[in-house]
C-alpha cells in the first residue's frame, strides 16, 4: 500500500480519552482528550481537541485546548484556539479566534549538536 494514501476518520459521535499518533492523515469529527500527532489533520467545526497538536499540515476549524505545532497550519473562521500556535507557514480566516502567542517553528538544525568526533576536534 502507498504511504500518505491513506486516511482515518473520528467520527462526531466519538471521544478518545489517549494519546493518538498516526502515519496517515487523521480527519477529527469527534472529542479527543489527550495529545494528537500525525502526518495532516483535518478537524470539523463541531470537533474539540483537549490537548497538543502536532502535525505536518493542520486545517482547524473547531475548539482546540492546548498548544499546536505544524509546518503548514491554517486556522479557519470557526475555530477557537486556546494555546501557543507554532508554524512555518500560517493562514488565519478572518474571525478565528485564537487565544495564545505565535512563534514560527525553531530553526534548531542550525545549532545541531556535535558528534563526539567533532567535539574531539
Amino acid at each position: 500500500m502507498a504511504s500518505g494514501s491513506t486516511f482515518s476518520v473520528i467520527g462526531a459521535d466519538v471521544t478518545i480519552k489517549g494519546d493518538i499518533s498516526a502515519s496517515a492523515d487523521l480527519h477529527i469529527d469527534g472529542t479527543i482528550e489527550g495529545d494528537i500527532a500525525c502526518a495532516s489533520l483535518v478537524q470539523g467545526e463541531k470537533s474539540s481537541i483537549h490537548g497538543a497538536v502536532t502535525a505536518e499540515s493542520a486545517r482547524l476549524a473547531g475548539k482546540v485546548s492546548g498548544s499546536i505545532t505544524a509546518r503548514e497550519l491554517v486556522i479557519l473562521k470557526t475555530a477557537h484556539i486556546d494555546g501557543d500556535v507554532h508554524y512555518d507557514a500560517l493562514t488565519i480566516e478572518q474571525g478565528a479566534q485564537v487565544d495564545g502567542r505565535f512563534a514560527p517553528n525553531a530553526r534548531t538544525a542550525v545549532k545541531a549538536v556535535p558528534t563526539s568526533a567533532e567535539a574531539a576536534e
